[in-house]
């Protein structure tokens, strides 16, 4: 570590307090800025073992904060989404050869920016209950094969909720039940890769803590904003998480 442990808890604490508002807020983005802040400070491989535990215990509670009956009511919903995410990202994570991590960041980051751009300047992307059923098929699969490849899933996922025009609630909710999922699996990978170890586990579980209380905080704005606005300020988290995939992309 390049700082003293008290002066890294208190960074670390401060950007994960951070992430946890923002995912309260609209739903997503936690590890993009938890990773984007701690590896400023912290060796990459340290930043991303602190964010895996925060975000599978978020997770779970944005999937769970309407009960267990809601959770499952957004699954069956969205299960041929969800369904196309988690295959195709098991898939996937056995193909990270084929193709340059920085390429894939590029093929992402680019069309989310350009999606939520536009969106912001008025044209609505709206998928008709016609097309439904193809997009649900064709955007699982392209974020389960992205977020195999790369670790990012959350995108895609809010392009596909955004341009069903989900009502928030909802759309946080299934957020919380993609991602969940999807953390899980994170969580399971990097015991394996020892990224996540008895030297950073310590830390993972030091940052539940601010991630519960910035998401709690956050919960508490997404009450109080109407659907107009939330569709509002998840578009613009999108630019930026999409300009920090491509950012990704043209450092890599």
């Amino acid at each position: 570590m390049f700082v003293d442990t008290t002066t890294v808890l208190i960074l670390a604490s401060g950007a994960t307090l951070l992430a946890g508002f923002v995912k309260g807020m609209v739903g997503f983005a936690m590890p993009m800025v938890m990773i984007s802040l701690l590896a400023s400070t912290l060796p990459a491989e340290t930043a991303l073992a602190a964010l895996i535990v925060p975000t599978l215990v978020t997770n779970l509670w944005q999937s769970l904060r309407n009960g267990l009956p809601a959770a499952a009511k957004s699954a069956r919903i969205h299960w041929r989404f969800i369904a196309m995410v988690i295959i195709f990202m098991a898939f996937s994570a056995q193909l990270v050869t084929l193709l340059p991590p920085s390429v894939l960041f590029l093929i992402l980051g680019v069309p989310v920016v350009v999606f939520a751009l536009i969106q912001l300047a008025g044209w609505q992307l709206q998928i008709v209950p016609s097309m439904r059923r193809r997009a649900e098929l064709t955007l699982g699969t392209i974020s389960g094969v992205i977020g195999g490849l790369t670790g990012v899933w959350g995108p895609p996922t809010v392009m596909y909720l955004t341009a069903l025009n989900t009502p928030k609630v909802e759309h946080v909710r299934t957020q919380g039940v993609v991602y969940g999922l999807g953390s899980v699996m994170l969580l399971g990978a990097h015991v394996q890769s020892g990224v996540l170890n008895a030297q950073t586990l310590p830390l993972s579980l030091a940052m539940v803590v601010p991630a519960v209380l910035g998401m709690g905080v956050g919960f508490l704005a997404q009450d109080r904003v109407d659907q107009v606005l939330f569709r509002r300020l998840t578009l613009i988290v999108l630019v930026f998480a999409g300009a920090n995939l491509v950012r990704r992309g043209l450092m890599g």
